[in-house]
């Protein structure tokens, strides 16, 4: 069969589902690879292949001594630097050439875009979001940094620079933190920060007097002070969008 060249809109596609998979499920068995290569009329192995390709450019990966495929192309590296130097618009490039496919990812919720125009501004809102909290959750393995839990339905993709202060990383995984429910509302509050050495800081709250207040602080915020988060496998949080939070946010002094 004559080799075909990978089109600017399948490498942007193939980019997608490189975010929303962890490094180690990156493999031709994987369901999200089965389903999304046959709707690119590719075998599953050249598109785990791909993919590892683009592991190769990831410098988080890198720092840890993990490799992707030993050789890539320059599209490969042109599609990298378009996500990392507009995450809002190439997401959503992405989320609707796959919603073009028709394409349904067997492993999460995929935002579809509705036909026609309407509503475009809330549309994106939504799609992006969608990408955001695919592409976080599955940097830190669907694990909550902190606390280690991991049931998908108390996780939240936690933005470290609020989407209403910075709307240019609105999308961009290095803005984001993965978090339980709990925890993602101290931290959004400032009761909770992460410093630039990735350690947890609780602030102050001299105001708590009642020994249920006092208990409640003591088992599910003091408890992991200093302690070092779980990195991801990529995308690790930005130090300049942790100092924002730290400087900005935080209730207490970093």
């Amino acid at each position: 069969m004559p080799r075909t060249d990978w089109s600017r809109d399948q490498l942007i596609i193939a980019f997608n589902l490189y975010c929303r998979i962890p490094f180690g499920r990156i493999h031709r068995r994987n369901p999200q690879i089965v389903s999304l290569a046959a709707k690119l009329a590719r075998t599953p192995s050249a598109l785990a292949w791909k993919l590892s390709n683009f592991a190769r450019l990831d410098p988080e990966l890198q720092k840890r001594g993990i490799r992707g495929a030993s050789h890539g192309s320059k599209a490969e590296e042109t599609i990298w630097e378009e996500f990392n130097g507009n995450w809002n618009e190439l997401a959503y490039e992405s989320q609707r050439l796959l919603s073009q496919l028709g394409w349904q990812d067997p492993a999460q919720k995929l935002e579809s875009l509705p036909p026609g125009k309407s509503r475009v501004a809330s549309v994106k809102v939504r799609v992006n979001q969608d990408f955001f909290r695919a592409a976080v959750m599955a940097s830190y393995q669907n694990r909550c940094c902190i606390t280690g839990l991991s049931i998908p339905e108390l996780l939240t993709a936690s933005h470290i620079v609020p989407w209403s202060i910075d709307e240019t990383n609105r999308t961009n995984p290095q803005n984001g933190v993965l978090l339980n429910a709990f925890h993602d509302r101290a931290f959004d509050c400032g009761l909770l920060t992460i410093t630039p050495d990735f350690r947890v800081r609780i602030a102050d709250r001299p105001s708590q007097t009642t020994p249920a207040d006092i208990s409640a602080r003591r088992d599910f915020l003091l408890k992991f002070e200093g302690k070092q988060i779980e990195l991801p496998t990529r995308f690790v949080p930005a130090p300049a969008f942790l100092r924002y939070h730290n400087r900005n946010i935080f209730r207490g002094c970093v």
